[in-house]
């Protein structure tokens, strides 16, 4: 009997050439697991400026440089044809934007979401109505369209007039206890308090830019009087876009508030997951995710985590009753001071570890992933 030949897929991987940010946690999750399941089924390309930090990361696979231009949407005119013609590859996968259609290859788009579209007023004009034309653009030219949750499919098809039947669900995924051995929570507060000198406080990860509320937990924080008890915030993550009302409030903090308030751009992996595990309390006031990874990896880690409910975290029913309407700002206060007073037990984590992760797994994700390439194969 004839077998199939290796599938030749090649991968954008610009997104690591960037700040960090959910598409890169996507790309490196799901072909991580790619690889390890998977990996003598087909030939895998990555293509990057940064090659070194690709290479890091996928030690094994093939490293495709981009050029000067290949930074930006230059990329998609001139080295991606180009190598999709000398390497002959079966499929290309995209997050978010493609190139033109190409013989013989076919097209896979991961829109992430569509956030700018439904909440205008949190992103500058430019930026809206570019995204607006080339997501557009590439989704509808997609030969496989794919997205991350059910949320995001159901918002790109009502936006963007697609049958939510061509649309793909491929979540993301996490890393579970079984998967790591992590720092017991006493020696990961040791770390960081070594490190960065506060071994007691409120963890928020997410990049700052209006939607993601890091306003909110400041200042409910800051009313509470959390600082009086020895309680530090710890916000990690750049800064994508500005945010004035939270950048003057900040700002105008007496300085004994300002000295308990961490702004911290970027953290080693290793470094991440002993934040995870030595917080007193992980929150997620997001107002709009197409999925939102961070509160997945603070339960993996088994910190106590209090979720918004808007969006794509309407899914995540098993952090219930821990969860809040992030535009209710009494009821934030109320559940934030529970959960700082009676933080969820070791019982409800475990639970809602084993809930999670029977939905939200780079393994799942990848053998879906698989599948459907296979199924697509012309």
């Amino acid at each position: 009997m004839k077998t199939k030949r290796k599938i030749r897929l090649f991968v954008d991987a610009h997104c690591f050439d960037r700040e960090y940010q959910g598409t890169r946690t996507f790309v490196q999750g799901l072909y991580t697991s790619m690889m390890n399941l998977y990996g003598s089924d087909f030939d895998l390309f990555f293509g990057a400026r940064d090659v070194g930090k690709v290479s890091a990361i996928f030690p094994d696979a093939n490293i495709l440089p981009y050029g000067k231009t290949g930074g930006g949407l230059g990329r998609f005119f001139i080295d991606i044809p180009r190598y999709v013609r000398e390497y002959k590859f079966d499929f290309a996968h995209f997050q978010n934007l493609s190139m033109a259609r190409q013989n013989g290859c076919q097209s896979i788009v991961t829109l992430h979401d569509i956030i700018f579209r439904d909440y205008p007023g949190d992103f500058p004009f430019f930026y809206r109505k570019t995204r607006e034309y080339l997501f557009k653009r590439s989704i509808a030219a997609a030969a496989i369209k794919t997205s991350v949750s059910a949320y995001s499919r159901e918002r790109i098809s009502s936006q963007f007039l697609i049958d939510p039947g061509e649309i793909h669900v491929i979540p993301n995924g996490a890393r579970w206890p079984s998967e790591d051995k992590p720092s017991p929570p006493r020696q990961a507060r040791a770390n960081m308090l070594k490190k960065f000198g506060f071994d007691n406080f409120i963890l928020c990860v997410s990049r700052i830019e209006p939607r993601k509320n890091h306003l909110l937990l400041l200042k409910t924080y800051t009313k509470l009087g959390l600082y009086n008890s020895g309680i530090h915030l710890v916000f990690v993550g750049k800064k994508s876009l500005d945010v004035p009302q939270l950048e003057g409030f900040a700002g105008s903090l007496p300085a004994r508030q300002r000295e308990m308030v961490h702004w911290i751009d970027q953290v080693s992996q290793e470094d991440l997951i002993d934040l995870y595990r030595a917080c007193r309390l992980f929150v997620y006031p997001s107002r709009a995710e197409g999925f939102g990874i961070p509160p997945l990896e603070a339960i993996g880690c088994g910190a106590p985590v209090l979720c918004s409910n808007a969006a794509a975290m309407r899914e995540y029913d098993f952090f219930e009753p821990h969860r809040f309407d992030p535009e209710d700002e009494p009821e934030f206060e109320n559940k934030f001071l529970r959960a700082i007073e009676s933080p969820p037990g070791e019982s409800f984590i475990k639970n809602a570890q084993f809930e999670a992760s029977a939905r939200y797994s780079w393994n799942r994700s990848a053998a879906l992933f698989f599948n459907l390439m296979n199924t697509s194969r012309t």
